[in-house]
């Protein structure tokens, strides 16, 4: 019985010549877009592309042993598979992919985020690079959490998504009262010195008036 792959190359080399050829292809476009912080390696007997732990400790919150996937590339038995973790975790970048591709005029055959092509020129390489491209770690991470479960979360220590939202309303709010402040500091100021006037011109018209009976 064939044992398992358990490396890249061994992957690779265990393919039918045409599967390889094509999955190295994609392969060569992944690793000259992907961003600083990712890994290759094998995740669930496929080609992967994933955080590793040395960069986010928690890992796969499904499977805390399993660095968190970005993607992943697989020969099937009747396909070439992409599965596309950044584009389902994103609905936004899952809407400009989609859209993309069909502007390309290539069929898409796609799940949430497996696209399946029968041969390598079914894919829109250029692509493909720049979803790739478009996807640094810290950003993939970030749109990651706000994606997990809230128990999840407070294991994790993950601010909730609307923390920061939070402090910014609080902010906004003092802000407001300070300017709505001000205008009622002017105007106890103006009546003030309203009232001031009065008073001085009383004692002008008094002091006139008595300055005339002396006369």
């Amino acid at each position: 019985m064939p044992t398992k792959p358990t490396t890249v190359t061994e992957y690779l080399a265990s393919l039918p010549a045409d599967r390889s050829k094509a999955i190295r292809t994609i392969r060569s476009v992944i690793r000259k877009n992907l961003p600083k912080g990712y890994e290759e390696g094998l995740q669930y007997g496929m080609l992967g592309y994933f955080v590793p732990h040395s960069v986010y400790p928690g890992g796969y919150h499904c499977d805390p042993e399993q660095p968190l996937p970005f993607l992943s590339v697989a020969s099937q038995k009747n396909h070439i598979g992409l599965y596309l973790f950044c584009v389902y975790m994103d609905t936004d970048l899952q809407q400009w992919f989609v859209k993309a591709w069909k502007a390309t005029g290539k069929k898409l055959d796609m799940g949430k985020a497996c696209v399946r092509v029968k041969h390598v020129d079914d894919i829109p390489l250029e692509l493909l690079g720049e979803l790739v491209r478009r996807c640094p770690v810290d950003a993939f991470i970030a749109q990651y959490e706000s994606k997990l479960p809230a128990a999840v979360k407070a294991k994790r220590g993950v601010a909730p998504a609307n923390a920061s939202g939070s402090k910014k309303k609080a902010a906004k709010k003092a802000a407001s009262k300070k300017v709505a402040a001000k205008p009622a500091t002017q105007k106890v100021t103006k009546k003030a010195a309203k009232k001031a006037a009065k008073k001085t011109a009383k004692k002008t018209t008094k002091k006139a008036s008595a300055n005339r009976s002396a006369k």
